[in-house]
């Protein structure tokens, strides 16, 4: 029997249930002056997803050392505490800034859109905000991003989309990481493949390895294509 919610509060207080989704309407107004943003300067935005420990720094590292001469790129890290995701990227040769949330476990628009204040983002054509490791927060809060990347590792079982299927909904790209475990995990890439499509039939995969390099150029390919064809789309606006 369902037991109904209470009405009675306690003296001097106030019922918010509909906090969230002002948060989130907020939050959405925000997004959009980013998206905005990187239209006027044609830079391409990727927000990067995933579960802590998949993989989303080792693959940014890799992603750097393979395109940061034919693009220029910028990244944005997400973490509760530490620099540690920043510097590593660094370390790469590129610029990393770290966003320290302080305990919240998802990246806010706000908080890109304060970060771009501290970045230079002239002459940048790709930024890359590697969010924080959590499948669930982040795929309520667009970040202005043109493109949503989700890492799934082989490491975390096949049948995450069906059990976090907001994220896999909003996602354009799932790259199944940490692909060289897989002969040692009962981990099924097909299973995994079939169950992210049904939520989303139109989400695209790629599997990938940063130890053995499995995937990266494919990888490294698709973001050198979208780079090119938001050129090309701002090529074509500007000329109508």
């Amino acid at each position: 029997m369902a037991i109904e919610k209470s009405s009675k509060g306690a003296r001097g207080s106030v019922q918010c249930e509909n906090t969230s989704l002002n948060l989130l309407k907020a939050n959405d107004f925000v997004a959009e002056n980013i998206r905005k943003e990187m239209q006027r300067r044609n830079i391409l935005m990727i927000n990067i997803t995933s579960s802590a420990g998949s993989g989303k720094t080792t693959l940014l590292q890799e992603t750097a050392r393979r395109i940061s001469d034919q693009v220029k790129m910028k990244v944005l890290v997400g973490d509760l505490e530490t620099e540690r995701d920043a510097a590593r990227i660094r370390e790469a040769g590129i610029e990393a800034m770290q966003i320290v949330t302080g305990g919240i476990c998802h990246l806010e628009a706000q908080m890109i859109w304060q970060a771009m204040d501290q970045i230079d983002l002239d002459g940048v054509e790709l930024l890359i905000v590697e969010n924080v490791g959590n499948l669930v927060c982040p795929a309520s809060f667009d970040l202005g991003e043109d493109y949503r990347v989700t890492l799934m590792a082989t490491t975390e079982g096949d049948d995450k989309p069906k059990k976090y299927p907001r994220m896999f909904l909003t996602s354009d790209l799932m790259l199944v990481s940490k692909a060289d475990l897989l002969p040692y995990l009962p981990f099924s890439v097909d299973a995994v493949v079939k169950d992210a499509r049904e939520v989303n039939p139109d989400i695209e995969v790629l599997q990938i390895s940063s130890t053995n390099g499995e995937g990266i150029d494919a990888w490294c390919q698709w973001l050198l294509n979208k780079v090119k064809e938001k050129r090309e789309e701002q090529t074509e606006e500007a000329a109508v």
